[in-house]
């Protein structure tokens, strides 16, 4: 099968996007990032006019949707570039690739994803004391643990931008599995972190609702963790 792949470049930062049109040819169960592999593999590759260009810079790592590395916007969507089949994707054969827009630009398609971890940071995501997962909180735990910091759901929320207060749920998720194993003297630190960089900013628009790479339930965790954090609820029930 032939595909036309519209990538969007730039070859820094300081420098204005443009874009890379291209012609794929390979079986539609292959994904974006096994075209652009062999994309930069061809010596002789060229654009769709015949004019060579340089191999398209992008990150990976595991190519397994374990790692969130290959997060970019591919035929309007934010996804993993690992887990994207081109027939899924294409639209009368024509697929358009570009960077995650809620961070700062980098190379083609290289974002800047430092202010996440910058956040997750700043709201101290960690334990003081060792804890345990309740038995009754390990599902919603395991749920949380799942997260690739990938950016997917920051992609497509109204509220986040990086550096702002508002954390979305990238921070959201790891409080949540935080707040499933904190003892009562670490919860309220905890909560006071949520309420200021999740609760507060969140617009309620559930942007974030199925479009989590790992599949993660983002309806069934933020009632969680409003529960547990805002109102000192047991995760999954009613009770104080």
């Amino acid at each position: 099968m032939q595909f036309i792949l519209e990538i969007e470049r730039r070859r820094s930062a300081a420098d204005k996007p443009y874009t890379l049109t291209a012609v794929y040819e390979g079986d539609g169960s292959a994904t974006v990032a096994l075209a652009l592999t062999e994309l930069n593999a061809d010596s002789s590759r060229r654009d769709i006019n015949g004019a060579p260009f340089e191999p398209i810079r992008w990150e990976c790592s595991c190519l397994q949707k374990k790692c969130g590395a290959c997060a970019m916007v591919i035929s309007g969507r934010p996804m993993l570039a690992c887990d994207a089949k081109l027939e899924a994707v294409a639209k009368r054969g024509k697929i358009t690739v570009a960077p995650l827009k809620k961070f700062p630009p980098v190379a083609d398609l290289i974002v800047d994803r430092e202010p996440v971890f910058k956040a997750l940071a700043e709201a101290r995501l960690w334990l003081e004391n060792s804890g345990s997962v309740p038995a009754e909180n390990t599902d919603i735990a395991f749920e949380a643990s799942r997260c690739l910091q990938c950016g997917c759901c920051l992609e497509v929320c109204p509220n986040f931008w990086a550096g702002g207060d508002f954390f979305g749920m990238s921070a959201a998720v790891p409080m949540t599995r935080l707040l499933a194993a904190a003892d009562s003297a670490e919860r309220g630190e905890l909560s006071a972190q949520y309420r200021k960089h999740v609760y507060n900013g969140c617009g309620k628009s559930l942007a974030c609702r199925n479009i989590c790479p790992a599949g993660i339930d983002a309806d069934r965790l933020l009632a969680n963790s409003n529960a547990a954090a805002l109102w000192k609820r047991r995760f999954g029930s009613g009770k104080k």
